[in-house]
């Protein structure tokens, strides 16, 4: 089963990466970025929004097998 998680690919808190793993993990989080910062300036409200998901979403587990 497919889980919504912050990415550890991350500039802030990996949530917009996470989201781009979780809808294709083939797409470039970079482009999700970029889209999430151009309407994040044309509604403020957005930055709000992605610190609200930042405590929500469960980061990503970390396995340090070698």
């Amino acid at each position: 089963m497919k889980r919504l998680t912050r990415s550890n690919d991350k500039l802030i808190a990996g949530v917009v990466s996470g989201i781009s793993n979780y809808v294709n993990p083939e797409l470039d989080p970079v482009f999700l970025r970029l889209v999430f910062a151009f309407l994040a300036f044309h509604n403020p409200l957005l930055i709000l929004v992605y610190f609200g998901m930042a405590l929500i979403i469960p980061a990503e587990k970390v396995s340090y097998t070698e």
